[in-house]
């Protein structure tokens, strides 16, 4: 395995995005999404990308690459299929300590962009190595039909109530148990039925009395796209 898998915390990064067209735009809104501080190199932009610009949200250098530009970044991604640009921002990623990002070319990349997933707070990645993103975007969509918003309503369900089983039960194992004892007791199933009266059933009977959907902030539930509705 060439590739190490890992999830990166850029909140507050400086990262660089090497080109301005619908690919680049999609970096872009990623990154922001992440909470990086963004900056962009291109002579042309997208409308979208043209409207952040002018909001400040990105920092534009309306020109093409030149060396420097990767100084003091975290994460840089270069998006136009260009062979010796590719191999020139990766010697200057490789020199500056910079993870690298080569659209389509494997060989100068130090960080590859998964296909994702997302269900609230459950992210999935996958990836080939760089081998064939058409075999991993497959793949995302056979998770896409099987992992359903309800996994990612688990997740916040058992995130809120961590706390309060962290100090009603101080042995790691007895957690673990009762973790997986309310996922074992029919709740993604409750919520794909949206039945909140049975999910509350099931945290009074594996949580404690008090723990409900309402007092977690969960009731009425999210809708698939992780909004609440009344």
């Amino acid at each position: 395995m060439r590739y190490y898998p890992v999830f990166l915390d850029l909140r507050g990064r400086p990262c660089i995005v090497i080109g301005g067209d619908d690919v680049a735009e999609t970096r872009v809104r990623a990154l922001l999404e992440a909470g990086a501080r963004v900056t962009v190199c291109s002579a042309h932009l997208t409308a979208g990308l043209v409207a952040r610009a002018e909001t400040h949200e990105i920092v534009h250098h309306a020109r093409e690459y030149r060396p420097g530009d990767l100084d003091g970044a975290a994460l840089a991604y270069v998006v136009p299929d260009d062979e010796a640009l590719g191999a020139a921002v990766a010697a200057e990623a490789e020199r500056e300590g910079v993870w690298v990002n080569v659209m389509d070319k494997p060989r100068y990349c130090s960080v590859i962009t998964p296909a994702l997933v997302h269900r609230g707070p459950v992210t999935v990645a996958v990836s080939t190595g760089g081998a064939s993103p058409a075999v991993a975007k497959r793949v995302r969509e056979e998770i896409e039909r099987t992992v359903g918003a309800e996994y990612g309503v688990a997740a916040t369900i058992l995130g809120g109530i961590r706390a309060l089983v962290m100090e009603r039960e101080a042995d790691a194992g007895a957690r673990a148990t009762l973790f997986g004892s309310l996922l074992d007791s029919g709740l993604l199933e409750a919520l794909r039925a949206r039945d909140e009266a049975g999910i509350d059933a099931l945290l009074g009977k594996v949580v404690g009395a008090d723990v409900s959907l309402t007092m977690l902030g969960l009731s009425p539930l999210p809708d698939d796209d992780g909004n609440t509705t009344s």
